[in-house]
């Protein structure tokens, strides 16, 4: 009679268990498929904001009005752009704690800190279009990693 341990010792034909290599790649793409999405929500909130503060017929409006639609409209485009910068690094197929400091410099770049990205990355692990479960929990991994590694520079 057979143990328990010696009958599911092979179950998998020798796979691991959890998300392979093949897995983190097209969950890394989900991730930055999602980033995608994000950057194109905020340009669009830039070019609105950019387009109520141009001067109406009446002239200009509100002078505080205006300075805060300009830079609500910059930091959304700055944010569009760091996202993009990190769609881009997601897909070169890397461990999280080689990309992470690379995401940190683009951040620095864009005169943000690099947590900034953190909830893009979350929400692009939760806006997952696909049934894939083993990229979903990749993707998934891959994000929180990476947040908490952003999380941790403080140099931004």
């Amino acid at each position: 009679m057979a143990t328990e341990e010696s009958m599911f010792e092979d179950s998998f034909g020798g796979m691991q268990h959890g998300p392979g290599p093949e897995d983190f790649a097209n969950g890394g793409a989900a991730l930055a498929a999602g980033l995608v999405r994000e950057a194109q929500s905020l340009a669009q909130a830039a070019a609105a904001l950019r387009a109520a503060s141009a001067p109406g017929p009446d002239g200009a409006g509100d002078v505080r009005r205006l300075r805060l639609a300009l830079h609500a409209a910059g930091e959304a485009a700055m944010r569009a752009a760091l996202a993009l910068d990190a769609a881009v690094l997601l897909g070169e197929r890397r461990q999280a704690a080689e990309m992470a400091p690379r995401i940190a410099d683009a951040a620095k770049r864009a005169g943000l800190p690099p947590a900034t990205l953190a909830p893009m990355l979350r929400a692009a692990a939760l806006d997952f279009r696909t049934d894939d479960a083993a990229a979903r929990i990749a993707a998934s991994t891959l994000a929180a990693e990476l947040c908490v590694l952003l999380a941790a520079d403080t140099t931004g």
